[in-house]
């Protein structure tokens, strides 16, 4: 194959299965790329001599006639797993050249799959942001306009697929981490329902909202990857369902006429740019053609899944980063007086000021006397956004609408007003509080050429349904195929 890195992850399986190239021909090719391409800041750590002995391991298994799924197909993973080979910084100088004694399971199960790992992609410090500006190694660019954000928190996973440094990558989604990046930099990603991919080894914002997923070129490509991904852990997370993995492929190419499409009017109001609407339209229009049907529906508790989810992320956030005390790993403060400062210099030191604003909000929310007026509260709204959608569901199969309001803005635009980049998130947070399966899907491009993303939400554990919908608009469309120019 003269351009590998044109070839989707189903095409260079089954070429990889044919021995038409071998693994160690695509893990240098794709390492060259990212070499070639570092200004962008997609990548944090790459070990060549890593990668070319896992693509070794891969050609003398594709020998041996072994056909697992993924085998020798280049994957990179976003920062916030903890990798054996590479070092684990969740974009944060608090974990700056950590070594993981263990990989984390999802890493592990694509591993077992036959994946090669390229490396560790950059991210907003601890997953925390929209824009992935907030790493402590630097902003990641959209590879469509260098002067604008890729999105976050999983920046560098959207930027490497974007700009072919790598056919498919690990992220996580928060409250839109995954599809956001996915619709700023034009690829495909998915949230499966939460519990369905094991948090083990994630290093933790949110624990009741952290979910790992693929971000890749299609429908199809995800499909393989979240099949890989997926499946019960019950002895290193108990948040881990009891669902057996599945093969979300066997869902793909069935017909989509009389699909129940539901547009929820909330998605369509005042905020959502004209450039990304007439977008999400034509994307609509298309499902009309394929045989699909649109239901108006409503959410009505839209607008507070942001003050909803701005209480409970950083209540999760404040408990979970005070493991960071420098004490047993991660960075610690050089100089200090007692036990007490040396927590305070360590944190100081380690945290960025996101991080930082986040694990304060949380600790005021979970303080005594503000604890049954904000974090209380905010639990029993998020149980009503999740009614919401029961409701929604009793009148269609799938939910579509925009994934942000706008195409991906400037670097620096909102970095001094983060109230700015939360209001970013309101259309994907309310799945993100119900822990439905959400994806995004390029569908147009917007001002200055930027790409647009199809938000898709599905019922729980409804991700083959999901990935089926969106196969089909790929299968009539061609946004996912086209390229940033130069790369």
């Amino acid at each position: 194959m003269s351009a590998l890195h044109q070839a989707s992850v189903t095409e260079l399986a089954r070429s990889l299965r044919a021995r038409e190239v071998s693994a160690v021909e695509a893990a240098r090719h794709f390492l060259d790329r990212a070499q070639a391409h570092a200004g962008l800041g997609a990548f944090l750590a790459v070990d060549p001599e890593v990668t070319l002995a896992q693509a070794r391991a891969a050609d003398e298994r594709i020998a041996a006639g072994d056909t697992a799924p993924l085998l020798g197909v280049p994957v990179a993973h976003k920062d916030i797993f903890v990798t054996r080979d590479f070092p684990s910084t969740a974009g944060s100088r608090m974990l700056a050249g950590y070594r993981s004694p263990f990989d984390a399971t999802v890493v592990r199960k694509l591993a077992e799959a036959g994946a090669v790992s390229l490396g560790k992609l950059n991210c907003d410090e601890f997953a925390m942001g929209s824009s992935n500006e907030n790493s402590a190694f630097g902003p990641v660019k959209n590879p469509w306009d260098p002067s604008r954000i890729p999105g976050g928190s999983s920046g560098g996973s959207a930027a490497a697929v974007a700009a072919r440094l790598a056919p498919a990558a690990t992220a996580t989604d928060t409250g839109g981490s995954i599809r956001q990046p996915a619709a700023f930099c034009g690829v495909t990603g998915i949230k499966p329902t939460y519990g369905r991919a094991s948090r083990h080894g994630m290093i933790a914002f949110a624990s009741s909202l952290d979910q790992a997923g693929p971000m890749a070129r299609s429908a199809q490509d995800c499909a393989l990857l979240l099949s890989a991904m997926c499946g019960p852990d019950p002895d290193r997370d108990s948040t881990s369902l009891d669902r057996p993995a599945e093969d979300f492929g066997r869902a793909l190419g069935r017909s989509i006429e009389g699909l129940r499409i539901g547009v929820p009017r909330e998605f369509f109001g005042e905020g959502l740019a004209a450039d990304v609407r007439e977008a999400i339209d034509g994307a609509l229009g298309e499902y009309q053609k394929l045989g699909a049907r649109l239901v108006e529906i409503s959410l009505p508790r839209t607008e507070l899944s942001i003050p909803v989810y701005y209480v409970i992320a950083p209540a999760e956030a404040s408990s979970n980063l005070s493991r960071f005390d420098g004490v047993k790993f991660g960075h610690r403060a050089r100089d200090y007086t007692d036990l007490l400062d040396m927590y305070k210099k360590t944190r100081a030191e380690g945290f960025g000021d996101e991080v930082k604003r986040r694990i304060m909000i949380g600790t005021y929310v979970l303080s005594h006397g503000y604890y049954d007026a904000y974090y209380l509260q905010a639990q029993k709204i998020r149980r009503m956004v999740a009614d919401d959608f029961r409701q929604a569901f009793s009148q269609c199969d799938v939910i579509a609408g925009p994934v942000a309001p706008t195409v991906a803005w400037k670097l620096g635009e909102k970095s001094g007003d983060p109230l700015a980049n939360y209001l970013a998130d309101i259309f994907t947070l309310p799945a993100s509080l119900a822990g439905l399966p959400g994806m995004s899907l390029p569908c147009g491009f917007g001002a200055g050429g930027l790409p647009v993303g199809l938000q898709l939400i599905a019922d729980y554990f409804a991700e083959g349904a999901l990935l089926n919908a969106a196969h089909a608009f790929q299968q009539a469309t061609d946004f996912h195929l086209r390229a940033p120019e130069g790369f």
